[in-house]
């Protein structure tokens, strides 16, 4: 299995200064992606592919450093400061080049133990769920009506008896990521630039049989986004000191 992750944005919300790119950011002495790397090679991934464009020399240079050229490649988004689904369009030829696929956000800090959950799964296309979720537009959800998914959405529209926060990793089956490029590609094909990447594969949900799609539930594993501030001080202060080394 290969991963495939985003990391083309500018990460505007961290606030003003010289930003770097969010893989970039360090914790305890260990960038973002040198973790994912560690990660993903530990768990037997054959290759790890980047989507990149704000500051890719800076990327470049840190895949140098840490001498993974054989593990890490990357492609360019030209179009990188408009919305995210331009980075998964950029990606498409390293999502179809055959097999399943793990598609990630490169802006998480998270224990090895979720990659873990994910690989082992029983579902072919399988979210992370996590039940502990702030109120609010933010997170992306996940929404579970008798056992199965639902809708995946900001702001879900289905009935569901719960919901959950998508913690921003995918296990999909080669048909299923062909069907997310295809909605992305009309979503892009209609003007679509400036929405995110999380759309096409809503649509791919609301458009399968039910019961394609599964979830596993990771509540208690530590893990954060980080798009804010108050994210950066949660990964070094409550995330952090909880991930199994």
């Amino acid at each position: 299995m290969k991963a495939i992750m985003l990391a083309a944005g500018v990460g505007s919300r961290l606030g003003a200064g010289d930003r770097l790119p969010k893989v970039l950011l360090t914790f305890s002495g260990r960038t973002l992606l040198e973790r994912h790397v560690a990660i993903l090679k530990e768990a037997g991934l054959e290759s790890l592919t980047l989507g990149v464009g704000y500051e890719a020399e800076r990327i470049a240079a840190e895949i140098a450093r840490l001498n993974v050229q054989d593990f890490v490649r990357f492609l360019p988004n030209p179009d990188y400061r408009k919305g995210s689904i331009t980075t998964l369009w950029a990606l498409k030829n390293a999502v179809l080049a055959g097999g399943p696929v793990l598609l990630m956000d490169g802006d998480v800090l998270y224990d090895r133990r979720l990659i873990a959950r994910l690989l082992a799964s029983s579902h072919e296309n399988c979210f992370l769920l996590d039940r502990d979720v702030e109120a609010g537009e933010e997170p992306v959800k996940l929404g579970v009506k008798e056992g199965r998914l639902v809708d995946f959405n900001r702001n879900l529209a289905k009935p569901h008896d719960f919901y959950g926060e998508s913690v921003g990793f995918f296990r999909f089956a080669p048909a299923i990521a062909a069907k997310i490029l295809a909605h992305a590609e009309r979503r892009l094909g209609q003007g679509e630039t400036d929405i995110w990447y999380e759309e096409a594969i809503r649509d791919t949900l609301m458009s399968e049989p039910e019961g394609t799609f599964g979830f596993e539930d990771i509540t208690g594993l530590p893990w954060t986004e980080i798009d804010f501030p108050e994210d950066v001080r949660k990964a070094e202060d409550a995330v952090l000191p909880k991930l199994l080394t």
